[in-house]
């Protein structure tokens, strides 16, 4: 079985281990990977300066059902149970993370924080030939059955959309408010999707890569502006009326960006840090300002399988078109090439590695 594995700095490996025994346990499910997305955390595994080769790559996977565990002697909380029943053929997608739903953390809402949901994992990993899912996340909500219409590729969507809806979940928005999102990779795009359907009125973007400011430009951005622009302050608020924006979100790792989005921001707005920062990343930040002017900054975390769910539901009812998004796909043992091409983003917005 093939396995896209972290061989060393910005080096992946295609490791065929014939004798891993894949037969799921009990409540656990095997899945053939037929689609998985390179997130921008896989690149910061292998190209940044956090990543291990103990790490595991792939968390957007989507693929058939192939095996199903014996489902009669699973260990788990039966007050949380909501386990859907599953076949082999059956269409799914699956969640790396599930949280437990109890502790006090889920209580309140912060459901990827919660330790459980660190502690599930698919095995050996999203970016494999095939992966077995553990019992809790087939017992907890972990694993969509997809419908028909819906893709494998448009299914490797559904984690990074379910990132983004959580994020809007946090941020007190109206319809009408003025949005500026900062990056426009594949989560700045979609972004910008999920700012037209709470009817944003003004959708301003900012990158330094051409061809994703003018993707954004065909997707329905209200204005662009390269990053580096030295008026790039001015021309937010101009077009703000002088106020500045009311929401700001930070979809790329770049901590340049979120001072801008802060400066940005008007007075009582909201900063949203989405992308995900280099580890020891720090922010000289003068924090007089941000009090002054109560500009409130919020992050977001991954997503919970309530965001899965929500995002499964408007990719499948086309209120999401994912398919706008993805521009390249690469068979599993090309992986290199796939994640050079996502790390350069010549050309591309959203990358996914196919195992057909």
């Amino acid at each position: 079985m093939k396995t896209a594995s972290i061989a060393g700095p910005s080096r992946i490996e295609i490791r065929d281990d014939v004798s891993s025994d894949m037969s799921p346990g009990p409540g656990e499910i095997l899945v053939d990977m037929k689609a998985c997305g390179i997130c921008g955390s896989d690149l910061e595994k292998v190209f940044g300066q956090y990543g291990q080769p103990s790490m595991k790559l792939g968390h957007e996977p989507a693929g058939v059902v192939l095996a199903v565990g014996d489902m009669d002697h699973t260990s788990h909380d039966t007050s949380k149970d909501r386990t859907m029943s599953f076949s082999p053929g059956d269409r799914v997608f699956a969640h790396h993370h599930v949280p437990c739903y109890s502790c006090h953390l889920c209580d309140h809402g912060c459901e990827t924080m919660c330790p459980t949901y660190y502690e599930t994992n698919l095995s050996p990993c999203g970016l494999s030939e095939q992966f077995i899912v553990p019992a809790w996340n087939v017992s907890h909500g972990g694993v969509l059955k997809l419908p028909d219409s819906v893709t494998f590729e448009q299914a490797a969507m559904i984690e990074p959309l379910a990132c983004c809806v959580r994020a809007w979940r946090k941020i007190d928005h109206r319809r009408g408010d003025s949005v500026a999102i900062f990056g426009v990779g594949p989560t700045g795009i979609l972004h910008l999707m999920l700012s037209q359907i709470h009817s944003s009125s003004n959708i301003i973007c900012t990158d330094l890569n051409d061809y994703r400011l003018e993707f954004a430009t065909k997707i329905g951005a209200t204005s662009v502006i390269k990053s580096d622009d030295p008026n790039l302050q001015d021309a937010i608020h101009q077009s703000t009326d002088g106020l500045g924006v009311d929401v700001s979100i930070v979809a790329t790792s770049s901590l340049a960006a979120l001072g801008d989005a802060i400066l940005a921001t008007r007075r009582g707005g909201t900063v949203m840090m989405f992308g995900v920062p280099s580890k020891g990343a720090i922010l000289d930040l003068d924090m007089s300002d941000v009090y002054s002017r109560e500009i409130t900054i919020l992050t977001s975390y991954a997503a919970s399988d309530k965001d899965t769910a929500h995002a499964l539901d408007l990719i499948a009812s086309k209120r999401i078109r994912v398919d706008d998004l993805i521009t390249h796909s690469y068979e599993l043992n090309d992986s290199q090439r796939a994640f050079e091409h996502a790390k350069s983003a010549d050309g591309a917005m959203k990358i996914i590695i196919t195992d057909n």
